[in-house]
């Protein structure tokens, strides 16, 4: 029963933690990567890291639909996140 109440707090706590990111944006020109993947659903460290690297070769993003030019990011992730990304 004690590991069962663990387990649940760690649940809730791992939900409302994502539930804070959901809510805050993140701006594609300019933010760190660690910001990208914690903000952005789907990206983690790697797709953040490449979003960095692409803007830094390519100059930066017009609008969050450019986003599907960096290897590994589609339309629906630019879709599921089109509300938590700012472009300049």
């Amino acid at each position: 029963m004690h590991k069962t109440i663990h387990v649940a707090v760690l649940f809730a706590a791992l939900l409302l933690s994502g539930t804070a990111y959901a809510d805050q944006a993140v701006n594609i020109n300019e933010d760190d990567g660690e910001a990208l993947a914690e903000t952005l659903e789907g990206v983690g460290e790697a797709r953040a890291a490449a979003i960095v690297e692409f803007r830094e070769e390519n100059g930066g993003f017009e609008t969050a639909d450019d986003l599907v030019l960096v290897s590994g990011i589609g339309e629906t992730t630019v879709d599921r996140n089109r509300d938590r990304i700012e472009v300049d």
